[in-house]
């Protein structure tokens, strides 16, 4: 997999220098981290404790397409609506969050069997994720670009293939018996024995986010971002609950990520 990905990234750094020399484009690359907020099927929904434990880490390395300016002239291109307010994000990104109850069901004045089994389970899922984005500035880019301390705030939509590596187990021993594991979660589900796997798979996710750029300097910008990242699995955490028996297990996997960046412009 890894491989693969690095095989993907020359590819398009290789697209993207041939469409540079072909049409006129700059680049721009980076690096970004910050907290992962991963939303799962561990813990309680709508539990500020899950929303707040159940976090991690994120790191990436980011390239852009600037339509706006051309690097071997150093000068702008023809001004057009979308060269001034649009540009097109590629990444490499790499997300670990560890992973376990919360909320009501594994409060401390729970003292079943099952409240023991829910506190005991454990989980971590690590994620490597690659895709692109392409994102909308309301403001002109060019008028942003000539100011130092001006902000760029931005929207943007894309989709990234992302390969996962989830684990499950318990500190009571291994999971898949009655004696260590909570009810739910022995159900055969969507092919699996159980309803918790420890695996790596693919999958594919759609992104969305909101943030703005800060002029540090002509060649240098600092960047915040707030993300949205909609997986088209439940497993990716390793837990899935069969939803036929289980009405709560309701949505996939998904995360909230807020990133901050650093971006240099090549010249």
């Amino acid at each position: 997999m890894i491989k693969q990905t690095i095989l993907t990234l020359f590819i398009l750094f290789g697209f993207s220098n041939n469409t540079n020399a072909q049409f006129g484009f700059s680049h721009e690359v980076g690096v970004i981290v910050g907290p992962v907020a991963f939303q799962s099927d561990y813990g309680e929904r709508h539990d500020l404790n899950t929303n707040s434990g159940n976090t991690g880490i994120g790191i990436g390395i980011i390239h852009y397409l600037n339509f706006s300016y051309k690097a071997e002239c150093n000068c702008y291109t023809p001004e057009t609506y979308f060269n001034d307010h649009f540009k097109l994000r590629s990444e490499l990104s790499y997300n670990k969050t560890e992973l376990k109850h919360f909320g009501e069901w594994v409060d401390p004045s729970k003292t079943s069997l099952g409240a023991d089994q829910l506190r005991a389970m454990r989980g971590s899922t690590a994620v490597t994720n690659i895709g692109m984005q392409l994102e909308y500035f309301p403001l002109s880019i060019r008028d942003f670009t000539s100011r130092i301390g001006s902000l760029g705030p931005f929207i943007s939509l894309g989709g990234q293939f992302s390969y996962y590596n989830a684990k499950a187990y318990s500190t009571m021993g291994p999971l898949g018996t009655p004696l260590t594991t909570f009810p739910k979660y022995l159900t055969p589900t969507d092919g699996r024995p159980y309803g918790f796997s420890t695996e790596g798979g693919s999958v594919w996710s759609v992104v969305s986010s909101v943030g703005t750029r800060y002029k540090l300097t002509p060649l240098r910008d600092l960047m915040i971002d707030l993300r949205f990242q909609y997986y088209f699995s439940n497993w990716v955490d390793g837990l899935n609950p069969n939803p036929a028996l289980y009405k709560e297990n309701k949505a996939n996997d998904w995360l909230v990520w807020f990133n901050v960046g650093y971006i240099y412009y090549l010249q």
